[in-house]
């Protein structure tokens, strides 16, 4: 009675690689380095909780400082192993990040890592839970980490790799622990179960395993808490249950029959009967969540696999998947989601039992309300052509009206009215309100004779009238579309404020400047091609003519008409175009002309500045003007 009780995860803590579970990689990796003396200086474990990072590490330690090492057996009867396993070694040094984390901490281990061992072959420090060190501190390791003395070895363990800064990681050899799958728990579980005498069935060790989240001492420290249970009868899962304060597989399933079948009333009442027996809210949901999962996992898996993962016994199996032929997968997956909603409601509310039933409720109408049947059947009435009945709020706007095929054609058709209008006023003569007056009354107002049906028809759909097609003989109309053409916008601007068009036509385009300055700046640049591109793209042509000189004295100026475009022919022809007057320039006498080019030669620098200004926005200006730039083409 005075002997010191021991807890079974410290009883049965590995002293070997080989009685490390799972992490084959990691002992193949670690066994081979010893053999081929490959020791390297720092060491990075990372892994979950319970997989056996400080394990391996004191193992390790005591394979390199063993008498008989460095060898992957050692003796553990030696002086070193000895102290290593009883946790009081001289040159294995253990730190607990979390409580060490200051730099004053790492400054007093590199203080004391220029000592060399006492009585081993390396002096080993052991950082648990490396990442709970401050910045300062991992920067006072850097240099110590990257090249250590002699015969000093660094290992690092820790649950959060991604809080490690980066310099450390990459000074170190880092090796991940795995999760540790639940028929190895099982195994070493009744290995431990057999050595103890205790009397447990296997499904209360799946269930312990399921339990743990793969780290094992998790796993043997529960089964050390069932221990004290053992008695004439096995532990069973249900006594797990109650321990843990899970609710029952019957429980589960008789609560996940009443939500499936929708039945609110019967799942609040069998909600009383599990809350009343103690059963925390948080526990209740989070246990119909693991079980609505084992019915997803039954309803869309071979029923090997659903073994596997589900761990549930064949009558298990069997009834989740009675239970699942009464509910769709989606229906289970969007369960699922709201039981996910309402824990998370819980955790924050003050009345965890009125979130509780709320949830009951809701998820046992979600089954009707998102049934599969019910949605196909709303579906074909929709596409039968069946209209459900539209509810409007008093305070809501109400819907668009949906239009029928003829009131479309009939709002389609008010455009081609209004176009047409458009036209006929376009086409009328200046004195047209005059000569319309001296009309007879019968001319005034034509008698339409009525159309047929099928004219009719055929005027709904009359397509929407096009632009007229220009024949070449209005040149303002070409200049125009050469305006529209030219893709340069500063060629464009330039073009549309300084230029005047002489003559357009597929044989020869003659352009005249009105200051030499900006017919210098079309002839030098990439201006002039693009001009020749725009009348190659209106002529339908390659390598047209261009020709940009100075004005004539018989030049006349014209202005630019710039076309609409409309995607559809008119369905009645239009009428030819009207010429616009043009504005004869006065005559200029030689001598007036010379005069102006010497004027021109003297405000070069203020035109070309305002011709710089008519081409970009107030911002750019700005820009320009402060800083004395220009901009390049």
């Amino acid at each position: 009675m005075n002997e010191k009780y021991i807890p079974l995860y410290r009883k049965y803590r590995p002293q070997k690689l080989e009685e490390v579970v799972g992490q084959e990689h990691i002992k193949k990796a670690l066994k081979n380095a010893i053999e081929l003396n490959k020791i390297s200086h720092a060491y990075l474990f990372t892994g979950p909780r319970g997989t056996g990072k400080t394990s391996t590490a004191r193992i390790f330690a005591k394979s390199l400082n063993c008498k008989e090492g460095p060898t992957i057996n050692p003796c553990g009867v030696c002086e070193n192993c000895v102290d290593i396993t009883n946790s009081t070694p001289m040159d294995v040094i253990e730190i607990d990040a979390a409580s060490n984390r200051k730099v004053e901490d790492a400054q007093n281990i590199l203080e004391k890592v220029m000592y060399a061992p006492v009585n081993s072959r390396y002096k080993i420090y052991i950082i648990d839970e490396v990442h709970m060190l401050s910045t300062t501190a991992f920067n006072a390791l850097l240099k110590t980490l990257e090249e250590p003395p002699e015969n000093v070895i660094f290992i690092l363990a820790t649950t959060e790799v991604h809080k490690v800064l980066d310099t450390i990681k990459s000074r170190c050899q880092r090796f991940d622990f795995k999760r540790i799958t639940t028929d190895d728990i099982v195994k070493h579980l009744r290995y431990i179960s057999d050595n103890e005498k205790i009397n447990i069935t296997d499904d209360a060790l799946y269930t312990i395993a399921k339990n743990s989240a793969g780290g094992m001492r998790d796993s043997i420290a529960l089964l050390d808490q069932l221990s004290v249970l053992d008695g004439e009868e096995a532990i069973t899962t249900e006594d797990i249950n109650n321990l843990l304060g899970r609710l029952s597989f019957d429980t589960l399933n008789s609560l996940a029959d009443k939500i499936v079948n929708s039945k609110p009333q019967e799942a609040i009442e069998e909600l009383e009967k599990i809350y009343n027996s103690g059963n925390e809210p948080v526990q209740i949901l989070t246990n119909l969540m693991d079980y609505l999962k084992n019915l997803l996992i039954v309803k869309n898996c071979r029923k090997e696999i659903a073994f596997e993962l589900t761990q549930a016994n064949d009558a298990q199996i069997k009834a989740l998947s009675e239970q699942s032929a009464n509910i769709e997968t989606h229906q289970t997956v969007f369960l699922i989601d709201k039981c996910s909603d309402y824990i998370k409601e819980l955790k924050l509310t003050n009345n965890p039992r009125l979130w509780l039933e709320v949830a009951i409720i809701d998820l046992a109408n979600l089954t009707e309300n998102t049934s599969l049947v019910e949605l196909q059947n709303r579906i074909a009435r929709l596409e039968g052509g069946a209209v459900e009945p539209v509810r409007i709020s008093a305070y809501k706007t109400a819907p668009t009206p949906v239009l029928k095929p003829e009131m479309q054609r009939t709002e389609h058709a008010k455009p081609d009215i209004l176009y047409q209008k458009i036209d006929d006023d376009k086409t009328k003569a200046p004195n047209a309100n005059n000569s319309q007056a001296s009309m007879p009354q019968s001319e005034k107002n034509p008698v339409v004779p009525p159309k047929k049906e099928n004219e009719a028809k055929s005027d709904d759909f009359s397509p929407m009238p096009k632009s007229k097609h220009s024949d070449g003989a209005d040149i303002s109309v070409l200049w125009g579309k050469l305006l529209e053409s030219v893709h340069s916008a500063p060629t464009r601007a330039l073009l549309k404020q300084w230029a005047n068009p002489v003559k357009i036509a597929p044989d020869e385009t003659i352009l005249t400047m009105k200051n030499e300055i900006f017919l210098n700046q079309v002839q030098a640049g990439s201006k002039k091609q693009a001009i020749v591109d725009a009348v190659d793209l209106i002529f339908n042509q390659k390598n047209s003519n261009v020709v940009v000189r100075l004005p004539h004295p018989s030049d006349v100026e014209v202005k630019a008409v710039l076309t609409p475009q409309a995607p559809v022919d008119a369905p009645k022809p239009k009428p030819s175009p009207v010429m616009k007057p043009v504005q004869m320039e006065p005559e200029v006498e030689p001598q007036e002309v010379e005069q102006l080019k010497d004027e021109a030669q003297q405000i070069k620098p203020k035109e070309e500045a305002k011709f710089e200004s008519t081409m970009h926005s107030d911002n750019v200006n700005m820009v320009l003007e402060v800083f004395e730039g220009k901009v390049i083409d």
